[in-house]
């Protein structure tokens, strides 16, 4: 014979070291699945092939291609290029969207160049202009796509194409990392480089030798704090413009 089964169980103790887990909310993105955006794809590929155009013309218009490479905007192109490529494929190939803070870094970068190149070393007001070669047909088309048309593009596809808000404020120190890098870079390539030599110093508020450390970091300085402000600005866009892929409920 049983035991008779008792109607009132008496509470249990607790099982020891058991946790409750909170509620979590899981990403859209985890459960939804992109579809494909062909015609995406093909304006990025588009961009790409339009910074490795310019870049390409800035190698075989002349001078050493070492000296190319070391510009600021030649190495910001080819990053865009690469994260261009990397974005039609997964549009492509209906994967998720890269990172925001890499597409937004790309962004940046060629906007900054952009900006640099036409605020202060191609209107005639600024201390820094640099006279243009108008006799080279070549180097100005390189210089009018990798530092206007690029850009546009670039801006354009982050505006019309890309899922908004997916850009933090803390992420603008974080971008402001390369260009600090690319400094102490450059400042030590005029180092090594021996006094006179052409294309020692690329940028005029970046020569030493003309100008001494003393003003040319406080320019740096200066020239940091608007990327800064360039990059606070372009995340609190992202927070403001529409989502461009958000459907209409």
């Amino acid at each position: 014979m049983t035991a008779p089964i008792p109607r009132d169980i008496p509470d249990l103790p607790p099982i020891p070291g058991h946790v409750v887990l909170p509620p979590t909310v899981v990403p859209a993105r985890a459960v939804l699945i992109p579809a494909r955006r062909r015609t995406v794809a093909a304006f990025r590929g588009l961009i790409a092939l339009l910074a490795l155009t310019g870049v390409a013309i800035e190698l075989l218009a002349g001078g050493a291609p070492t000296t190319a490479l070391s510009h600021f905007t030649i190495q910001s192109s080819i990053l865009l290029a690469l994260v261009m490529l990397a974005s039609a494929r997964c549009a492509w190939s209906a994967h998720h969207p890269l990172p925001g803070a890499l597409t937004g870094a790309a962004l940046f970068y060629v906007v900054a160049a952009s900006l640099v190149h036409h605020v202060l070393l191609a209107h005639a007001s600024s201390p820094f202009a640099v006279e243009g070669d108008s006799g080279m047909a070549w180097q100005t088309a390189a210089t009018s796509i990798l530092h206007t048309a690029l850009p546009v593009a670039a801006a354009l596809d982050w505006l019309l194409l890309t899922p908004a808000g997916r850009l933090h404020l803390r992420q603008a120190p974080v971008w402001l990392l390369y260009p600090l890098a690319y400094l102490a870079f450059t400042l030590a390539r005029g180092e090594l480089l021996l006094p006179g030599s052409q294309g020692r110093y690329l940028y005029p508020f970046l020569d030493v030798a003309q100008h001494g450390y003393k003003i040319v970091l406080g320019n740096a300085l200066l020239v940091g704090l608007a990327l800064y402000a360039l990059a606070v600005l372009l995340v609190a866009l992202d927070h403001v413009r529409p989502d461009p892929l958000r459907r209409p409920r």
